[in-house]
């Protein structure tokens, strides 16, 4: 295989001075569906493969496995820090990373020892690369996820971690982390999404999900939206004899409302439970209602694994709880400081724009009576993306509303999102150079005293950061 001749070039000093630099061009080798999504590439016989020749580093910790559409970062990084709260080493595995690699392969607040990385790093490049192609299952050489997957299973085992939160990639069943033992199975709410890949119904896309069910292990599930989806997950419980619970039926969460305190925001939940000794009151971090939904599941799987888990712990580890590009709040602007605050959101569907427009037009913009201030918007999607129903929930809450293209790594159809704000009766300044339409959004901000939103795609956030750097 190529990769060993092109590590090799690299001294163990090198390759230490530059930290994963060389890793990151390794991996480059591989197909990155994530940059160039294709139909065909899931399997499960070539993580088997490779975990068995590592001897099952995914074994060393106890852990938890999160599936579904919306929210499953949210619950992952609520879970773990609830968890790291009860006095745990604790890892998380996300997607995706905004500006920094580790972001995926961390702690709940930091990423790992600079070594462990380095390690980890060669131990993986130098088994892939001893592996000739003939040996491998059906002769498929990994993909970069599968790859990225292995080096944070060994990560964590070199960390000594005793629990892991594993976040789904894509769908569930064939998914790199599901062949992970998790004790508890966590699924988020389904919404379509990847419909060329998942399946073209909401039923559809549950039964890849579903697939990270397993024999005997507890499987908690958010509220759906249909009864059909909720069948599924039903189905696939019985059939593995796991025990399953619905979390709007064992669970009320009550979202009490947003606060601010300066720019700083957060908003006060109530999370009651006949599986707790009483409930659980915090302010999250995570903004938008349907966050009490996530910090209800968070509550109930970590409550499952360890059933005499404090309230107050929970409490406490929910309050700590942030994730890059989640409704995260930057202030102050880097060599803008005349913007109050800037919220940075990758909702990209319908539904979760309309959740982040509810939190933000609550805590800086324009209220219900049609009064307040009108901030700044910057916005950019993929070129699959739903922008004739996502433009119109923008409507009359800007002063100023910027169109661009996410980045260099998702093609985006500039065409078509400039009809769908023309469409919705909205003005717009348009740019598929997002250098300048991100110049452009923080010069008007700044020189107005404005708040900024900039959402419709993780990668224009990553850009945006960068360009700040």
């Amino acid at each position: 295989m190529r990769g060993l001749s092109f590590y090799m070039q690299a001294s163990k000093e090198t390759m230490e001075e530059h930290s994963l630099d060389f890793f990151m061009d390794w991996l480059d080798l591989y197909l990155n569906f994530e940059r160039n999504p294709k139909k065909g590439i899931f399997w499960l016989d070539t993580m088997e493969f490779f975990t068995g020749l590592l001897g099952h580093p995914e074994r060393a910790y106890r852990c938890l496995h999160v599936a579904g559409s919306k929210g499953k970062g949210s619950v992952s990084m609520m879970a773990a820090c609830i968890l790291e709260e009860a006095g745990f080493k604790v890892g998380l595995y996300t997607s995706p990373h905004i500006t920094d690699f580790r972001e995926r392969v961390a702690l709940p607040h930091s990423f790992l020892p600079a070594q462990i990385y380095v390690d980890s790093a060669r131990q993986l490049m130098e088994l892939v690369d001893s592996v000739a192609d003939d040996n491998l299952p059906a002769g498929r050489r990994p993909t970069w996820f599968e790859l990225v997957t292995l080096f944070a299973m060994l990560c964590f085992k070199r960390a000594g971690l005793d629990w892991v939160v594993w976040e789904v990639g894509l769908g569930g069943r064939l998914d790199s982390t599901n062949v992970v033992r998790p004790e508890c199975c966590m699924i988020t709410a389904i919404e379509l999404e990847h419909t060329d890949f998942l399946g073209d119904t909401l039923e559809k896309i549950a039964g890849e999900k579903a697939g990270i069910i397993k024999p005997g292990v507890p499987v908690l599930v958010a509220a759906q939206q249909t009864e059909g989806v909720r069948e599924v997950f039903l189905k696939k419980a019985r059939e593995c004899e796991s025990p399953i619970a619905f979390c709007d039926q064992v669970s009320s969460p009550s979202f009490l409302g947003y606060c601010r305190e300066g720019e700083d925001a957060g908003m006060s939940v109530s999370i009651s439970s006949s599986k707790f000794s009483r409930s659980v009151n915090t302010k999250l971090r995570l903004l938008g209602r349907f966050q009490a939904d996530n910090a209800a599941l968070a509550c109930l799987a970590v409550k499952t694994v360890l059933p005499g888990i404090d309230e107050g712990v929970m409490e406490r580890g929910l309050s700590k709880a942030v994730l890059p590009g989640r409704f995260e709040l930057v202030f102050p602007v880097k060599g803008f400081g005349n913007i109050p605050v800037m919220v940075l959101d990758g909702a990209h569907t319908p539904r979760s724009v309309a959740f982040t427009m509810d939190s933000f037009k609550s805590l800086y913009g324009v209220n219900a009576g049609g009064t307040g201030i009108k901030p700044v918007l910057l916005f950019a999607c993929a070129a699959d993306k739903d922008v004739e129903d996502i433009a119109p929930l923008f409507r009359d809450s800007f002063s100023t509303v910027f169109l661009t293209r996410p980045g260099q790594a998702k093609a985006s159809d500039m065409g078509r999102l400039e009809k769908a704000f023309a469409a919705a009766g909205m003005e717009y300044r348009s740019d598929p150079d997002y250098n300048a339409a991100i110049q452009d959004s923080l010069i008007e901000a700044d020189l107005k005293g404005l708040p900024l939103l900039v959402t419709g795609s993780f990668y224009l956030l990553a850009e945006l950061k960068k360009h700040l750097l």
